[in-house]
């Protein structure tokens, strides 16, 4: 077991990492032979992204340790790497391309509460609770370690890419403070003054001030490791923060800003920890692909250093294409110092790959619900260009740089509602969202549960955090209708390439066949179409949760020849009713008001539909 970031077990792992070899994988009846290290996918905008929590979607030995399963429950519920593992064909099935797992590293062993893995406490070890024996697991970590290579493998048998969700930022409870007296404070206020600090046994109580001052070995479960992060100033020390520096409640920030000088070399310890840890974490897993937790958190340099360095790492052992995007819970102007080919901070040639799409979540489920005017969205996009001006350098280029979705772990409410009086009054809503997820700009991120119609809604976030296993009936139910649904719309945007890369324009309707703009009613229709080469895909959603729509849609006058006819790709209704002929306004007779807010009057050449309440349409010319 390595306890060292410059372990020969550690450099063994990285120096091996580049010898090809093939391996053989039991998929069902099947032998799958695969090539480890794993391909790349030449272009991430090729798959969508499932984001399951291992501690909450499965165990197949046992039901959670608590129910009801929904429960707004923190602490573990008992989900492993094999439960996954066994539940591959039914993500396959479903269409997803990769998963993202929330975090897999080593948490403090003595806490319970860390079940959502972010309160990292060895960085170089898996964390046993997620094996399916966790006794045998914590005095035998390669038990541990082989399920969860064994469940990549078999992701990678059946073409799923992995993520892992990481953390740059902070470490978890590994030391108290010293805080009025008390020397057992897992949290302090914060301040500008460093405060007396005692590092935590394994058990996890405050045992001593300074690695310096230790009097024996310390413990695999106590303190932090690897070794080289064992130094008091390698942590701020000052209490709760945020942007500006500190702790996320409990979970210890790490000074990643720190510099030294060794001999005539300026070193940054932090920076080289983390980097080494993780490209061992690629070596050793074979992992696609990194998430990285509070990314805003961390100095745009080091966001761009860490980037770069498990980029070339990954393309030094085979992988051409490993994906990095980061948590920046903010607006486009503070994504756009992390992402892209160049940033607004200086000269610096590329960030991380992709930002999650916190803009859009910022707007798109409102407008899905009828709660905000379509408007809103086009809006965002048009800032999105604006800010994002240096770095997008076509108009379909915002694809490759933001992961979407519309809710997530943090939240404390999940975007379908499911009404207690008419529980499938909204069904439509949910596929409503999921159908303009998939089809706008980006690479889709859905997470678990959306498929069997989970609704968490609560007080924390804990609500949103359900034991999916534990759920009444079959919990990976094929037939459930969102499943059904949402296999139906992975498979159209897999079959069109437009929706994949395709430029996007926002399309100005009317209902009365004169006037013409992007919706600014609440609720109201979002209209938009995504165009690549000669193809031309139109999404048209009703956001209204009782009254149709009936009225024209705006396309490309030079691809859509009068009288051309356009097929229905996707409806989450039923009994859609077909669109109507392409048809041409004549100049004069309609007043058109533009994405960009410029008016014209024709001639334009609409496309007429017909939609129910929370009917979307995915449309394509025959």
């Amino acid at each position: 077991m390595p306890t060292s970031i410059k372990s020969s077990a550690v450099r063994t792992v990285l120096d091996n990492a580049s010898i090809q070899k093939r391996k053989d994988v039991t998929v069902g009846n099947q032998t799958i032979s695969i090539d480890t290290p794993f391909h790349s996918p030449q272009d991430w905008r090729d798959v969508w992204i499932y984001f399951l929590m291992i501690d909450r979607f499965n165990n197949p030995l046992k039901p959670p340790h608590h129910l009801p399963f929904d429960d707004e429950f923190g602490r573990f519920q008992g989900g492993t790497f094999t439960g996954v593992r066994e539940q591959l064909d039914y993500l396959k099935e479903l269409g997803v391309g990769a998963i993202w797992l929330s975090p897999v590293t080593k948490n403090c062993q003595f806490e319970d509460t860390t079940f959502h893995g972010y309160g990292f406490q060895d960085f170089l070890q898996v964390d046993p609770r997620f094996a399916s024996d966790p006794i045998a697991a914590k005095g035998n970590p390669k038990l541990a370690e082989d399920e969860l290579r064994a469940l990549v493998d078999a992701a990678h048998a059946r073409n799923i890419y992995v993520i892992f969700d990481i953390v740059l930022n902070h470490a978890g409870n590994v030391f108290s403070y010293v805080v009025n007296g008390n020397n057992n404070s897992a949290e302090a206020p914060g301040r500008s003054t460093v405060y007396p600090i005692r590092w935590r046994n394994e058990n996890g109580q405050p045992a001593f001030a300074d690695f310096a001052d230790n009097p024996g070995p310390i413990a695999d479960d106590a303190a932090i490791w690897p070794v080289e992060l064992q130094r008091n100033v390698l942590f701020r020390r000052k209490g709760l923060g945020g942007e500006e520096g500190g702790d996320f409640s409990s979970l210890k920030e790490l000074v990643t800003d720190f510099k030294e000088t060794v001999a005539i070399t300026q070193s940054s310890p932090v920076h080289e920890v983390l980097i080494l840890a993780y490209q061992y974490m690629i070596a050793k897993y074979d992992v696609d692909g990194f998430r990285i937790d509070t990314l805003k958190f961390i100095e745009a340099d080091f966001a761009r250093i860490f980037a770069n360095s498990m980029r070339e790492f990954a393309l030094s052992i085979g992988k051409r294409n490993f994906f990095t995007f980061g948590e920046v819970f903010d607006g486009e102007e503070k994504i756009n110092q992390f992402i892209g080919r160049s940033t607004n901070l200086g000269d610096e040639p590329i960030g991380v790959d992709a930002a999650l799409d916190f803009p859009l979540f910022f707007k798109l489920p409102s407008v899905a619900k009828g709660l905000a005017a379509p408007s809103l969205v086009k809006d965002m996009y048009l800032h999105r260009k604006n800010v994002q001006r240096d770095i997008l350098s076509t108009h379909g280029d915002a694809t490759n740089f933001f992961v979407t979705f519309l809710d997530n772990h943090d939240m404390r409410q999940r975007f379908y509602f499911r009404d207690p009086v008419a529980p499938h009054r909204f069904d439509n809503q949910a596929t409503l969202g999921l159908a303009c997820l998939f089809t706008l700009q980006g690479i889709p991120c859905m997470y678990y549960g959306t498929e069997q119609g989970l609704h968490g809604n609560g007080g924390s976030d804990a609500a949103v955090r359900e034991a999916l296993w534990g759920k009444s009936g079959n919990a990976f139910d094929k037939t459930h209708l969102f499943y059904k649904e949402i296999s139906q719309i992975s498979a159209v945007r897999n079959a069109q390439p437009a929706l994949r890369y395709g430029r996007q324009y926002f399309r100005p309707l009317s209902g009365d066949g004169v006037n013409f703009g992007i919706s600014p009613f609440s609720p109201g229709v979002l209209a938009f179409s995504r165009i690549l080469n000669d193809q031309e895909v139109v999404i048209v959603a009703n956001t209204q949760t009782n009254g149709g729509f009936v009225g024209d849609v705006l396309v490309d006058a030079i691809l859509n020849p009068d009288g051309a006819t356009y097929g229905i790709l996707y409806s989450n209704h039923q009994q859609p009713q077909l669109p109507g002929l392409i048809t041409i306004k004549t100049g004069g007779n309609v007043t058109i008001t533009e994405e960009r807010g410029s008016v014209t009057h024709g001639p334009a050449r609409v496309l007429p539909v017909r939609l129910h309440p929370m009917e979307v349409q995915i449309l394509r010319r025959k």
